[in-house]
């Protein structure tokens, strides 16, 4: 399976995650990023026995866009660092349901229920906490596109966000969406520091296909 490789040191690699393949293997053990990326490594670099890669974070299986991995464990503690301080960045663009009138924040306690493999709105009580940003980039034939600064990164939070909202992404029949057969979630956009040298490092890809040229033409990201 060809992956699309964005950069690539000793420490680090980013690529395209494709929609439809997992980020880490599940109990289906359909592909999966992290084991076609350490076959690519093994392979590339002739190395013998396993493969060390961190996985650093998460995209859902139909969600596609820009992932970064840790080929040293040095790397992944000081990438989970800066998730965890605030230094690590994602943008994502959706298309959701309906015509939103102005840019905003959502903020909600998320509860995942492990048994459904779904996310519910909870509270301060027992649920985390999650916060995104967004911005109106685009509307077109009763949808919006949204420009989201992921501010927290919680399970399925963007999906169950915009669906509390009466504004479900399209194709996501999870969350009750019931247009579209692809769920119009990619992220284009991400910026860390480099876990070695330091450098502020940004990588952006704009996603295709007939609903997102129709969107996107004409915009620059």
């Amino acid at each position: 399976m060809s992956i699309e490789i964005l950069y690539e040191d000793n420490h680090i690699i980013v690529v395209v995650k494709s929609v439809g393949i997992l980020s880490q293997e599940d109990s289906t053990h359909d592909p999966d990023m992290l084991t076609l990326l350490k076959n690519y490594i093994k392979n590339k670099y002739q190395k013998l026995g396993n493969v060390y890669l961190g996985l650093i974070h998460r995209l859902d299986r139909m969600t596609g866009g820009i992932m970064v991995f840790a080929k040293t464990s040095k790397s992944a503690a000081r990438l989970n660092k800066q998730i965890q301080d605030k230094e690590f960045f994602k943008k994502y663009y959706a298309i959701v349901d309906g015509n939103i009138e102005e840019d905003g924040t959502l903020e909600n306690y998320l509860v995942k229920d492990e048994k459904e493999v779904k996310s519910y709105i909870g509270n301060v009580h027992n649920g985390k906490l999650a916060v995104l940003d967004y911005h109106i980039v685009k509307k077109c034939e009763g949808m919006t596109l949204v420009d989201i600064n992921l501010k927290t990164g919680r399970h399925h939070q963007i999906r169950v966000q915009f669906a509390n909202i009466h504004h479900p992404l399209i194709g996501d029949h999870l969350y009750g969406c019931k247009r579209g057969d692809k769920m119009m979630l990619y992220a284009y956009k991400i910026s860390f520091l480099h876990p070695i040298t330091k450098e502020r490092l940004e990588f952006v890809k704009k996603p295709t296909g007939e609903l997102w040229n129709k969107f996107l033409n004409n915009e620059e990201i």
